[in-house]
């Protein structure tokens, strides 16, 4: 029964739309996290060790951390699985490329699949720089994040990989949010204007609120 769902369209894009939605309730917890930055260095690093004893004494230390990090790990998995195998499905049943661009396709809808593959990369780039600090630019510090990511954006490139990362991000939730709707049956008539506007706002907030901790580096703001 599994299989047959899976091997449906119907149900790749149901797949794609939870996985989706999973994903978009964590950036939004995750961006009003980031913005603790503009709080100094000691809410920062605190928020982020009360994220390791998050559940404590039920569970052990960082267990929910890496609950939170497998469950996000598998959605991501099935979002981008379940997106590769409908473009491929797409491509068999429609070989030659239109002429013309669809009707009513938007500029987010054409770059969702390049949208995507800059957000994969930068995912693995994220975590390199500043979970294991594998890539990070300055001397890592375990244990104190505010100052670690002060060392990653007081690079040029660090700015420019996250910002370009998150201005994708912004197209995709804009696209995908609504998308997400229709296929899990919440889009009609009536509430579509409504969606498209939910869409936009998220899209807007979620940017802005991550692209601001890069500019604050940058101008001082925070340091």
């Amino acid at each position: 029964m599994t299989r047959t769902v899976w091997d449906s369209s119907v149900g790749k894009k149901t797949v794609m739309a939870v996985s989706g939605l999973i994903m978009l309730m964590y950036l939004v917890v995750h961006m009003l996290g980031n913005l603790k930055i503009f709080f100094g260095s000691g809410d920062f690093n605190h928020y982020a060790h009360w994220l390791r004893t998050l559940g404590e004494p039920f569970l052990h230390y960082e267990w929910a951390l890496w609950i939170i990090r497998v469950v996000l790990v598998v959605a991501v998995v099935a979002h981008a699985t379940a997106a590769y195998q409908l473009s491929r499905r797409d491509i068999r049943a429609r070989p030659s490329k239109y002429v013309h661009k669809k009707p009513g396709s938007s500029y987010a809808t054409r770059t969702m699949r390049w949208g995507g593959i800059i957000l994969g990369l930068f995912i693995v780039w994220h975590i390199l720089d500043l979970t294991t600090g594998t890539a990070h630019p300055g001397g890592f510090q375990s244990g104190h994040p505010y100052q670690n990511v002060i060392d990653t954006f007081s690079t040029p490139y660090g700015d420019v990989i996250y910002i370009v990362a998150m201005l994708a991000l912004g197209l995709h939730i804009r696209h995908g949010f609504w998308s997400a709707a229709q296929t899990l049956g919440a889009g009609s008539r009536t509430r579509d204007r409504a969606l498209k506007t939910i869409a936009d706002v998220l899209a807007l907030v979620l940017t802005v609120g991550f692209i601001s901790v890069p500019v604050g580096v940058m101008t001082g703001l925070v340091s």
